[in-house]
């Protein structure tokens, strides 16, 4: 985690915001306290993206296919304002090391351990796809190694599958090292796009990054 910065937000809805989680493309990561003093995950959307009515209009559709995610390896959203300027998301806060700073910190996973991985993340995207989104940007930095398992974090970017996409049309939304070949072409990623990415997380596990 990281210290808030000058021109951070301090508080999100009714989230008050106490450090830096992480930030790409689509907005920062901030680590939020509930009313009740629950840990939260605060997405805040970058303002530049909101000026057309039609993205909130698709990050709200987005935001609702989002909540009906369930499983046990995932991140829950527990609350969300698209409309606000700049809009947001909330998700529960997950507790412990990203896949990348344990490969890069401890070295590659035994074999064990990377098919224990897979099947959990398999259990997670089920949860995913059957809620009818594509994660696009499945990577060891979004796999938070919970005490209780993996969770598949960051639906920054995430897509009701057969939608249109939130960006202009031609650009490429992932990170390269973990991207499909429809999404390097910046065609349109579905389920299998993120089976894909599976297969590069799992072999990152296996070896240093």
């Amino acid at each position: 985690m990281d210290a808030l910065r000058a021109g951070d937000p301090r508080q999100v809805g009714v989230y008050r915001l106490v450090s830096r989680l992480g930030d790409g493309g689509m907005g920062q990561v901030f680590l939020g306290i509930s009313p009740g003093g629950r840990p939260v995950a605060v997405k805040v959307i970058r303002p530049e993206l909101t000026a057309d009515p039609e993205f909130q209009r698709r990050f709200a559709r987005e935001v609702d296919a989002a909540r009906r995610v369930g499983g046990f390896h995932t991140a829950p959203v527990v609350d969300a304002d698209p409309y606000d300027n700049p809009p947001w998301m909330v998700t529960a806060y997950i507790a412990g090391p990203s896949l990348q700073a344990v490969v890069v910190g401890g070295g590659p996973l035994d074999p064990v351990s990377v098919s224990r991985l897979g099947a959990a993340l398999t259990e997670g995207l089920g949860a995913i796809h059957g809620s009818g989104l594509v994660h696009r940007d499945l990577k060891p930095a979004n796999i938070i190694m919970a005490d209780d398992g993996p969770r598949i974090i960051d639906f920054g970017i995430a897509q009701a599958v057969g939608a249109t996409a939130l960006t202009t049309p031609g650009t490429v939304i992932g990170t390269y090292a973990f991207m499909s070949p429809e999404q390097i072409r910046a065609d349109t990623a579905t389920p299998e796009s993120d089976v894909f990415c599976l297969g590069c997380v799992l072999e990152i596990g296996r070896a240093h990054v």
